[in-house]
């Protein structure tokens, strides 16, 4: 027995915490500066896994000296803690306090799913255990009778064991360490529910009892690890979408020295002003300036447009860009923290953990659960034993309420709708990636669009192929195909039923275009600036403008290209149906203010942002979630990953960025982008479902009760009775399945053409 006070076993607890935590300066080196005395330190919480999880953390550390805001993330399992001054405030101590296990993040450690495993291995032990024991109690309900039933409990018994022991323990573990750190969740009335009915079952097989209840103790935890499974399984998804934006950065770069010499530095240690050389095919290791070579880079996570930009001397180049087609000599302007890819990062993880904060409908409804219960239960027991003074039939009256109430309904009611609705989905070519985006999908009274990649496909087509000369058109596409450049590959599509062109040589200016060389003629196609350098004037009308790309023929243009992106198939229709369900629909684009303009034309959109980078996006969702709108995101690019996670809810094509498929909710398999309306609309009835599931499991417990209460129920019935209303939630999420799809509702869509004016001007 201890002889310390509580306040001193408090400290010492305190202490022996501290002592396993990371020191103050081992803190403040993973923390970030934000300017000023205040810093950022990320921890990563592996076993944090529902709202009432977050709500502790965040109200305990919000209390703590110092201390300005504390985030969790509960998509990625983090907790992001904003502190002021010199000492550090004891994060991990409080946090330990909780009962959770903290320690700092590291974005190179990838962590793997051991709670996936686990609770897959515990539904398949629990049914199997629960599959043998209902075999068991069918010959008992059959009239089984003397030694024979005494048998039959027995081998229940022993087959409910291991079931318990390790399907059970993660409902034990959890109630056992709420209850330590002086906590309540869902999880308490669950384990001792579960627990004294088998001890109940027990009892009576000793005593030669008429009824056992192993059955329903181990079928109870079987429901329930269903639900939780297909919960964190449909979480899970959502947590690589950070990690996978990290590693578009890279390792690390060849740095010139003063002296000539080559030395390969990684990317931690770059710093302003190192000079490094970067071959084609690699990426920005960090921002920085051209001071050497011309190339073209791959710019779409930054723009999100498909076309390559060109650059040379004295062009700003980005982290994360990718050097497409020559070397180049670069001077770094920012060490690898503050370069844009880690902006993006911030922006991303920041977006997420606001985004993290929507409490689920079960979250919610559960709060309140495991008191209720535990009262109900106590009071059932306390009431009997007052009346009767038979604690044996008082006893299994409160268990019978524990049953009863047990959470099986409300445990499936939201993950039987959504997996339902992901089936139905799936059907329709859309991936549904994280459990709760439907609920936040039903929700949603705006939807923003990307244009390249989204309202379109990002794949440049040749449209004035008919005014061209078909000669100059051959020898256009037969230079083209020498290059991978997307305007080259467009015009490549051309040469396949014409005749090749003789080149004695054929060579690529990275970042100009294309010269060939054939009978004593230069060739060059791309840069009207670079190909024609004896243009005339008037050439203009003659050869249909001096656009982007042009064929010159020793100097003089011959042919110009116009390109234009194709439009996804049904975009104007889903565009329609959008606003048709009162959705009010924007497009957000990095492109030029004319490219937006006729792509929104073309669809039916009149508000549209052109010109945005990736923080452009992110703040004009956050302007619009601020003035309480319910925003939908769809995006391809690896520029829009931030909006994506910014939104309420996002989507994004099969065809986007690794990145952007990561972090989006859902993903549409097919080129029509008649996904979106679908999903909303699956997305609505699912969430009439889902409440309609939370009704029928309360007015389940309002009713069953007071009947338990009153002693007119065994555990067996009670047992009976969850199950049933367990089938009814099932029942009623499959008419998801069965019922045709309801035509969205009319209603006027709303405008904002005024207010994007006023921030763009």
């Amino acid at each position: 027995m201890s002889c310390c006070a509580p306040g001193a076993e408090m400290a010492l607890e305190v202490a022996a915490e501290a002592a396993a935590s990371p020191s103050s300066e081992e803190i403040k080196l993973a923390s970030r500066s934000l300017g000023g005395d205040i810093h950022q330190t990320d921890l990563s919480v592996p076993t944090v896994h529902c709202g009432a999880c977050i709500q502790a953390i965040e109200t305990a550390l919000g209390t703590v000296e110092n201390v300005e805001s504390a985030r969790v993330n509960l998509s990625t399992k983090r907790v992001s803690i904003r502190w002021r001054g010199d000492n550090v405030p004891p994060f991990f101590a409080v946090i330990g306090r909780l009962g959770y296990q903290a320690h700092l993040f590291d974005p190179e450690i990838h962590e793997k799913d051991r709670t996936l495993s686990e609770l897959i291995r515990a539904v398949a032990v629990a049914g199997f255990a629960a599959g043998n024991i209902m075999l068991l109690s069918v010959s008992v309900w059959s009239g089984a009778e003397g030694a024979t039933r005494d048998l039959f409990h027995w081998l229940s018994a022993l087959i409910a064991i291991p079931a318990l022991a390790f399907a059970g323990g993660i409902f034990f573990r959890s109630a056992a360490n709420a209850l330590r750190h002086g906590r309540m969740n869902m999880d308490v009335p669950i384990a001792v529910g579960v627990s004294l009915a088998y001890a109940m079952s027990l009892y009576e097989t000793i005593n030669h009892g008429e009824h056992a209840y192993f059955d329903a103790s181990v079928s109870l935890l079987f429901f329930l690890l269903i639900g939780r499974t297909l919960d964190h399984v449909m979480r899970e998804r959502a947590r690589t979408a950070v990690n996978g934006l990290t590693r578009l950065a890279a390792r690390g770069s060849v740095v010139l020295l003063d002296d000539g010499i080559r030395e390969y530095v990684p990317v931690t240690e770059l710093a302003p002003g190192m000079r490094l050389l970067i071959a084609a095919g690699e990426r920005i290791p960090v921002d920085g300036d051209i001071v050497g070579g011309n190339s073209d880079l791959d710019c779409s996570i930054v723009s999100g447009e498909s076309a390559p930009k060109a650059v040379s001397v004295g062009a700003h180049v980005q982290a994360g860009t990718l050097n497409l087609t020559g070397p180049l000599t670069m001077q770094a302007t920012a060490a690898a923290k503050d370069s844009f890819l880690a902006e993006m990062v911030r922006l991303m993880e920041a977006a997420e953990g606001g985004r993290s904060r929507y409490r689920r409908i079960a979250d919610r409804v559960s709060a309140l659960y495991a008191p209720v219960v535990h009262l109900a239960a106590l009071a059932t027991f306390l009431g009997w034993m007052a009346a009767s003074g038979d604690w044996h039939r008082a006893m299994t009256i409160a268990i019978a309420v524990l049953i009863i109430t047990c959470p099986c309904a409300l445990g499936l009611a939201v993950p039987i709708v959504q997996v339902m609705a992901a089936r139905r989905l799936f059907e329709a070519g859309v991936m549904v990636k994280d459990g709760s985006a439907m609920e936040r999908l039903a929700a949603v009274d705006t939807a923003v669009l990307d244009k390249t990649g989204t309202l379109t496909l990002g794949q440049p087509r040749l449209v004035n192929a008919a005014s061209i000369d078909p000669a100059m058109l051959a020898i256009a596409a037969d230079m083209a195909a020498h290059s991978r450049h997307p305007f080259s590959k467009a015009l490549a599509i051309y040469g396949g039923a014409r005749g090749r062109a003789k080149f004695d040589r054929v060579q690529e200016e990275p970042g100009f275009g294309i010269e060939a060389s054939a009978g004593g003629d230069t060739w060059r196609l791309g840069r009207r600036g670079w190909a024609g350098w004896k243009a005339r004037t008037g050439d203009e009308g003659r050869y249909g403008g001096f656009g982007g790309t042009v064929l010159a023929k020793n100097g003089r243009i011959v042919a110009c290209f116009a390109f234009e992106d194709v439009t996804r198939a049904d975009a104007k229709a889903a565009v329609e149906r959008l606003k048709d369900a009162g959705i009010a629909v924007e497009m957000l684009s990095g492109d030029t203010a004319r490219a937006c303009g006729e792509a929104a034309a073309a669809v039916g959109i009149e508000d549209f942002v052109p010109a945005l980078l990736p923080s452009g996006k992110v703040e004009r969702i956050e302007t619009l979630t601020r003035a309480g709108h319910k925003v939908l995101m769809v995006g391809d690019g690896l520029n829009d990953t931030p909006a994506l996670a910014a939104a309420h809810v996002s989507m994004a094509p099969a065809t986007a960025a690794d990145i952007g498929r990561k972090a989006a909710d859902f993903v549409f398999l097919r080129e029509s982008l008649l996904a979106v309306p679908l999903a909303l609309d699956v997305s609505r009835h699912a969430g009439r479902l889902i409440r309609q599931n939370i009704a029928i499991a309360i007015v389940y417990n309002a009713v069953a009760v007071p009947i338990a209460i009153l002693g007119h129920v065994t555990p067996l019935i009670a047992a009976i009775a969850m199950s049933a209303s367990s089938l009814i939630v099932i029942a009623n999420a499959m008419r998801l399945q069965a019922t045709a799809k309801a035509a969205p509702e009319a209603a006027p869509a709303r405008r904002r053409t005024d207010v994007i004016r006023a921030a763009h001007p």
